[in-house]
């Protein structure tokens, strides 16, 4: 496995590390390649660049080799990969920043790879950066999603390459807090409707939407709105200013920072509901989590989201880039149908594990290695 894990945060890092684990379960040796660094500086917000030791647990048996903003340094991690004498390699694909090292491993003796697609190519993609993705995906032997609705694009894009899909397990955060000591902990009102947002906040995933939608609640609406999260690039004075307007003031609690593992469980302990206003996207690690928390979600119908928010069973879907769609969604849910869809999202809590995603994993691992000795 070759991919962030210990000790850089986000979403790529703690799936990836947790694959690791969900195969060696399963029996497998796994060799674990992780980075030195993730992104050019300038491309990642926020400060350590990326790191947070606590984000993802450290996993024997890993060696940090891989450099993307480096190229003399890929050789040596071919190297390395290749003193594994692995059967496979797994990689994941989720932006062009990587693509370079990625390119170059595909090029050199190596076994099947498979890679892990949480991206077709990047959000917002320029010609570039599609370009960039088809280079290391098209040079793969199979091909690894999270969302069916993924699947089917990349069996138009890649014609041939064998694939799979499984939606996106929870990563862990623990025993919930009790909502009470949770929202004095926070300054929010204990009766009121509290609605979150988690997570790294870009232009795809609507947060001003929902900062419009908050506004446009009647007056005697005793919704309270959460944003928590680190703002990419310079959205985060924007959002700052539109939040300090009178239509918003005492509705709306910005914290635009990286949340630890602890913040979050905090967060999803006072809330009674998690948004993802998405404008368009693939699929969403914070989705999984915050249902197998017993939360409800209200989403957009966008990528693989609807395959795990299930309108009006765990959540409610929307229309994306509407603010009259989150408006009329937030004033319907009263406390009653708000418990109900938490109670639906406590039912499915175990649907999706992760030694379900290694089982996938290592069926479309066996079929690309027959494959490939055919």
């Amino acid at each position: 496995m070759l991919g962030p894990g210990h000790p850089f945060r986000g979403g790529i890092a703690t799936t990836t590390t947790a694959a690791v684990s969900a195969l060696r379960a399963r029996g497998h040796q796994v060799s674990f390649l992780t980075p030195r660094r993730q992104y050019p500086a300038w491309l990642f917000p926020g400060r350590g660049g990326g790191r947070d030791p606590d984000a993802c647990v450290p996993l024997p048996g890993s060696e940090a080799v891989l450099d993307p903003v480096f190229p003399p340094s890929w050789p040596g991690a071919r190297r390395a990969a290749q003193r594994a004498a692995a059967d496979a390699w797994v990689l994941p694909y989720w932006t062009w920043a990587w693509a370079g090292c990625w390119r170059y491993l595909l090029a050199g003796e190596r076994p099947p790879v498979v890679a892990v697609v949480h991206n077709p190519a990047d959000h917002d993609a320029g010609w570039a950066q599609r370009m960039a993705a088809r280079a290391v995906l098209a040079r793969c032997d199979g091909l690894f999603t999270h969302a069916g609705a993924l699947a089917d694009r990349l069996a138009r894009d890649y014609p041939g390459l064998p694939r799979v899909a499984y939606p996106l397990p929870a990563t862990a955060t623990g025993e919930l807090r009790d909502r009470i000591v949770a929202r004095q902990e926070l300054g929010l009102p204990a009766g009121a409707r509290v609605a979150v947002f988690a997570g790294l906040i870009r232009p795809y995933k609507g947060v001003d939407l929902l900062l419009e939608a908050a506004a446009r609640l009647p007056e005697s609406s005793d919704w309270q709105l959460v944003v928590a999260g680190e703002a990419w690039g310079g959205l985060g004075p924007g959002l700052q200013e539109r939040a300090a307007k009178p239509d918003l003031a005492g509705r709306v609690r910005l914290d635009l920072r990286w949340q630890s593992e602890e913040e979050l469980r905090v967060l999803l302990s006072a809330a009674d509901l998690v948004v993802l206003p998405y404008r368009d996207g693939s699929q969403s690690a914070m989705a999984p989590l915050v249902l197998a928390a017993g939360v409800p979600v209200l989403s957009t119908r966008v990528g693989g989201l609807p395959e795990v928010v299930e309108d009006g069973v765990n959540g409610r879907l929307v229309s994306p880039g509407s603010v009259d769609a989150l408006v009329d969604a937030l004033a319907a849910l009263g406390r009653e149908q708000l418990q109900a869809l938490a109670a639906g999202a406590r039912r499915g809590a175990t649907r999706l594990t992760w030694a379900g995603y290694a089982a996938a994993l290592e069926g479309l691992l066996e079929r690309v290695s027959r494959r490939g000795s055919g």
